[in-house]
């Protein structure tokens, strides 16, 4: 059985103009032709359309939903992996939902309120379009489903580490510790490793970050103010970025 290309278009909820753009690219060509070259579709490509929508919701460019579909050959499992990415999806949406009416109850109710409570479910998502811009959507669309992966108590040990991480790195900057001392440079190995623990980061693949990006990222610790409040000041992301450079240049 197939279908036509409006039937397809109004399924999907896209524009036909969008589906024969998806044919002129070669991402989503028709089952066949009929007559005035009417395009027809039939269930695969119908599945291959699913997939596409599915990994242009994550933020992927159509040239990299191309390349995942060539690589990803086995359909069975790549659908297996895109409902995974939505089952975690919609668990984070329960808990906002469930973190919402909390917020509202307590509000009716004249009842104080955790904020761990009133934030749970949020994530780092407003960060989309800058993690995209600086190192590419797949990045963004790894890393993401690996944070949803994770779930709310993976999530958690993940942040408190990166507190431990940060705090220690603030406690060093205050008591003045020199940037190539050995304690420094125990922190910035613990920090590089931490930045390969992330996947869809340069290098992640290997655990091992290139230094290339370590030295970008320290450079960005002090230029970036959001950054530096993780060390207590400009001074503390200073002293991070010199650590971290001084590993970059003699490790890496």
């Amino acid at each position: 059985m197939t279908r036509s290309i409006q039937d397809v278009a109004r399924l999907a909820g896209v524009s036909s103009r969008t589906l024969r753009h998806y044919d002129q690219i070669g991402l989503l060509p028709p089952s066949g032709t009929g007559s005035g070259g009417l395009r027809h579709y039939d269930d695969g490509a119908i599945r291959r359309l699913q997939r596409i929508l599915l990994l242009r919701e994550v933020g992927l460019r159509l040239t990299e939903i191309a390349d995942v579909l060539d690589a990803q050959t086995d359909e069975v499992a790549a659908l297996r992996g895109h409902l995974d990415v939505l089952r975690d999806e919609r668990g984070r949406i329960d808990r906002q939902i469930d973190s919402v009416e909390r917020t509202l109850t307590a509000l009716e109710k004249r009842r104080p309120i955790m904020a761990e409570k009133m934030l749970d479910g949020f994530d780092h998502t407003q960060y989309r379009d800058e993690v995209t811009e600086r190192w590419g959507a797949d990045a963004y669309a790894t890393s993401d489903a690996w944070w949803r992966r994770l779930g709310s108590e993976g999530q958690a040990e993940f942040k408190a580490r990166l507190e431990d991480l940060n705090g220690a790195w603030a406690a060093a900057a205050g008591r003045g510790v020199d940037p190539t001392s050995d304690e420094a440079q125990a922190l910035a190995a613990r920090h590089v490793e931490w930045l390969g623990s992330v996947p869809g980061t340069p290098g992640s693949d290997a655990g091992r970050p290139p230094k290339e990006y370590v030295v970008g990222l320290a450079e960005m610790y002090v230029a970036d103010e959001r950054f530096a409040a993780n060390y207590g000041s400009t001074d503390g992301a200073t002293f991070v970025r010199d650590a971290l450079v001084a590993y970059a240049e003699r490790e890496l």
